[in-house]
């Protein structure tokens, strides 16, 4: 009998996705929902969902603030005009609210289209891309004004600052280039060339090196940053989005979305050193967004057309658990 329950027990093991975990990392992800208007809070430590938050129209991405104190989240829609007046105000606007009771602190007017925002290591300023003017408004968070709207390249999409605080990186679609923006002179330097439609980028951890995904060439550049040019390339799955290295800077995960016609379901393991691809996950449909928990346990990865968040155990480099979300997941961002 007592050989019987064993038996039973190790089965159960080998077949449950959430086998061997023992637990998560301390800690909430919010997802952007972009196709349901809404915030998803994610407990890192149970892989369950805490609640759902409001926001404005088709909320595309957001990132937490270092001090943990804020998720500042875009809303790239539009109202029809005629709507309710509040609504319409929340158009084209990046939002602050707190994670101590998911409130909105400020609803802050940017460009058309905002896409991405990413907020400086020190908290100091967060940055919002303007897709449609081809602009980045610059925010100080202590007074939630645009100080500063910078001109870039063409549509420009993902961006995320440099572990030092120094430069913001912004990913150009629709010029084929990397902006570097200067911290200090909030000034904009020579665009680099990269690729085909340049979609997110992702520091490693010693800020010298930026990883671009290239949706339009399933590949994923690297970038020197002080020489600023491309050192090589790296073959992934079809329409890479989003691009994440890990604390340690050994591996990058890159989300395959591939298109609404032909989902892309993976995550390719890029190999940092060897600068190869030495690994494919698969995970949901439309994979698109991706954040590596602090501790480098797990990387989460949004799946735009399934409507789930998968979580990858990064030591084992497979999924252990999906999340239920809101419809159309986009950004992902980790709360310590």
């Amino acid at each position: 009998m007592r050989f019987t329950i064993v038996l039973l027990v190790a089965l159960i093991a080998v077949l449950s996705p959430t086998a061997g975990i023992t637990a998560g990392t301390a800690g909430r992800l919010y997802v952007a929902n972009e196709n349901a208007n809404s915030i998803s809070v994610i407990d890192a430590s149970t892989f369950k969902v805490l609640t759902t938050i409001p926001t404005g129209p088709e909320p595309h991405n957001l990132e937490v603030s270092p001090d943990g104190r804020f998720v500042w989240v875009t809303n790239a829609g539009e109202m029809p005009k005629g709507d309710h007046a509040a609504m319409e105000a929340d158009s084209n606007s990046a939002w602050a609210i707190r994670t101590s009771d998911w409130g909105v602190a400020a609803r802050i007017p940017v460009g058309e289209h905002p896409a991405h925002v990413t907020v400086l290591p020190s908290g100091r300023l967060a940055f919002v891309s303007n897709s449609e003017p081809g602009t980045v408004s610059i925010i100080d968070t202590a007074t939630v004004k645009v100080v500063k709207t910078v001109k870039v390249g063409n549509w420009p999409h993902g961006m995320r600052a440099s572990p030092d605080g120094r430069i913001v990186a912004v990913a150009n679609v629709k010029s084929d280039t990397v902006s570097l923006i200067d911290v200090q002179t909030l000034e904009v330097g020579p665009a680099i060339p990269v690729g085909r439609a340049p979609v997110q980028v992702g520091f490693l951890p010693d800020g010298k090196t930026l990883y671009v995904s290239l949706r339009d060439e399933n590949a994923v550049a690297i970038v020197n940053i002080a020489r600023r040019s491309v050192e090589a390339k790296v073959k992934v799955g079809p329409g890479p989005i989003q691009v994440y290295a890990t604390p340690d800077g050994r591996y990058a995960y890159v989300a395959n979305q591939g298109t609404e016609k032909t989902p892309g379901d993976t995550v390719s393991v890029i190999d940092t050193q060897r600068r190869q691809s030495v690994k494919t996950i698969r995970g949901g449909k439309g994979a698109h967004g991706v954040v590596i928990t602090p501790d480098g346990r797990y990387a989460w990865i949004t799946n735009i057309y399934a409507g789930t968040v998968s979580v990858i155990d990064v030591g084992r480099q497979a999924v252990v658990a999906t999340v239920p979300v809101g419809k159309g997941p986009n950004g992902i961002s980790f709360q310590k």
